[in-house]
């Protein structure tokens, strides 16, 4: 059960995911200027007493239903997914005794309730980039706890079907999954191992730069290619963009056009070496001798997925960020964090399944040698004790001799 609710919620965050894009890119993440509710109600106020006593109430911003409906389907999906990972974190503690993982859905509960917060200081604090970058990265940071969630509860569910129908002493023998690797393998593994992983800090680092310019609308700062206008070069405000200019309101951004370039600027610099990298990660994985197919298909996979974000990035400064193709674009940024997850995830669980089954031949190996050495013992006993007898019984009154 837990690993079929843990899919569905997997499932769901991505949902939440694009709507949260699609809510932020029609300019409708102040739809419904309180949280949680909507101008007061559980739903967007659409008659005309309603609307009228909800401008009355927030006269800055009157209710423009499109908008505050955008906003509040992503709730409504964000609330259902905070109680499904509740469900999961229940289900768990429950069950820890059964061999479950605890910790990660703990964790992910604290991540969704930090979630949440961030999604009431996003409306609170009239979208405050450092806020909404961070809710952007927290949605990430859900949507992977979840996936590798359901990777380990996959692989917990193989081997338990392995071990019910192989026995515990061949089954690192006779399963190609766990077999032991050789020196060789084991160098490859690992070397794609720590590749791998800095991969993932490269890609979230520029998700957050993506995540960065959205919140400010710099998205559009540039729309001349490779890099920028002519001049660029003058206009660079490291400082001034990666600070927080004093606002009360942050909607269509705060900062000056030098800033937002410099924002727009660092994204695509961030995109290429990102690029670069997991080129050459996918690369290295496909041109291996030691890695498995599976491993093989990530590769392909996440090379392909590569390719159209890149294709996605260059289609929003060409065509001037058009909704479906901006939306797609955070869109596969997930799958693409998700492909390199489980890049990462493969690499591990083979390296930790072949110490696995190293540890248990050494144990075997030692096991045997003490039931090898017990009978030796005890038949050296038996003959000390038999010369002993044949000795003392020749000399004892009425021995063999007596």
């Amino acid at each position: 059960m837990m690993k079929k609710l843990t899919l569905f919620s997997l499932f769901l965050a991505a949902v939440v995911i694009i709507l949260g894009a699609y809510t932020r890119l029609t300019d409708a993440g102040l739809g419904c200027p309180d949280w949680p509710g909507c101008y007061g109600h559980l739903t967007v106020p659409l008659s005309e007493d309603k609307v009228a006593k909800a401008n009355a109430a927030y006269p800055e911003r009157p209710v423009e239903a499109a908008k505050a409906w955008n906003e509040m389907i992503h709730r409504y999906f964000a609330g259902t997914l905070g109680l499904c990972v509740l469900a999961i974190a229940v289900i768990a503690i429950k069950k820890r005794h059964e061999g479950l993982p605890l910790k990660l859905p703990i964790l992910l509960l604290g991540l969704i309730t930090f979630q949440a917060a961030l999604g009431m200081w996003t409306v609170t604090l009239n979208l405050l980039p450092v806020v909404v970058m961070g809710h952007l990265l927290g949605g990430f940071s859900v949507l992977s706890c979840l996936f590798i969630l359901y990777l380990r509860l996959r692989n917990r569910e193989q081997a338990q079907v392995i071990s019910s129908t192989v026995p515990l002493s061949t089954a690192p023998l006779n399963v190609p999954s766990t077999e032991k690797l050789t020196a060789e393998e084991g160098s490859t593994q690992r070397t794609l191992f720590r590749f791998a992983t800095l991969g993932v800090l490269v890609l979230v680092v520029q998700i957050a730069l993506g995540g960065w310019t959205s919140a400010n609308y710099a998205a559009l700062a540039c729309t001349d290619m490779p890099i920028c206008e002519e001049g660029w070069q003058q206009k660079l405000d490291f400082a001034g963009a990666y600070s927080v200019p004093e606002a009360d309101n942050y909607e269509f951004g705060a900062h000056d056009y030098d800033e937002r370039m410099t924002m727009h600027i660092v994204h695509r610099m961030g995109a290429l070496v990102t690029f670069v990298y997991l080129l050459a990660l996918g690369v290295s994985v496909l041109r291996a001798k030691t890695v498995t197919n599976e491993q093989k298909r990530i590769g392909w996979f996440m090379l392909v997925t590569l390719c159209v974000q890149v294709s996605l990035g260059v289609s929003n400064i060409v065509f001037m960020l058009p909704l479906a193709v901006a939306v797609m674009h955070n869109a596969v940024a997930a799958v693409l964090l998700l492909s390199l997850l489980f890049l990462v995830f493969s690499l591990w669980h083979r390296l930790s399944a072949s110490e696995l089954v190293q540890n248990r031949e050494v144990n075997h190996r030692t096991e045997f040698g003490r039931a090898s050495s017990a009978p030796a013992a005890a038949m050296s006993s038996v003959s000390t004790t038999a010369n002993f007898s044949e000795h003392a019984l020749t000399k004892v009154p009425g021995g063999f001799h007596g």
